[in-house]
């Protein structure tokens, strides 16, 4: 591996820098990239905060926070469903209503908008950077390039082996005859 990371290569490595369970040499590479590279830069700020944010929420002491209910759990648990317009009509009528009246809720609720439109833009970001699509390049050149029907070389050597046999034999035929 080479010093150097794509964009590509640390956005996929982020949760894991994030997380602080990369290698010590592979921690470098990333440490390398984000200090020349303000947009993974960006992946990194918003991503560490939304960690922050979500091991700030596994801390929390449930007596002490008056928006920590059973409903802020509930929601929690459907939060992803929500976002992926997965829930019943009333079940999303539910879900907005606890975002509305909790800060909590609606706090998470904007963290995750702005996690997915993050690894949207990501996503869009490497999509357009690619220049070639792999799979339309092989698709193009396997139909312009039909198979050519190959023989097996055993039978290509059955086939020079009877050749052979049969010219000694019809040379030793024909010295008979003639």
């Amino acid at each position: 591996m080479t010093n150097e990371l794509t964009c590509n290569q640390v956005i996929a490595l982020m949760s894991f820098y994030v997380e602080d369970k990369l290698n010590s040499r592979l921690k470098e590479y990333v440490d390398e990239h984000l200090r020349h590279c303000p947009g993974c830069r960006e992946v990194y700020m918003q991503s560490q905060k939304i960690a922050n944010h979500i091991m700030s929420l596994t801390n929390y002491n449930d007596q002490t926070d008056s928006y920590h209910t059973k409903q802020y759990e509930d929601f929690k648990n459907n939060l992803s469903a929500y976002i992926d317009n997965e829930l019943t009509e009333n079940e999303s009528v539910r879900i907005k209503k606890i975002a509305i009246t909790n800060p909590l809720a609606r706090k998470d609720l904007e963290d995750m908008y702005t996690f997915k439109k993050l690894l949207h833009s990501s996503f869009e970001k490497t999509r357009t950077e690619w220049k070639n699509d792999y799979s339309k390049l092989i698709i193009n050149k396997l139909n312009k390039n039909p198979e050519k029907i190959q023989m097996d070389p055993f039978y290509k050597l059955i086939g020079a082996f009877t050749a052979l046999v049969s010219l000694i034999i019809f040379g030793f035929l024909a010295t008979l005859y003639f």
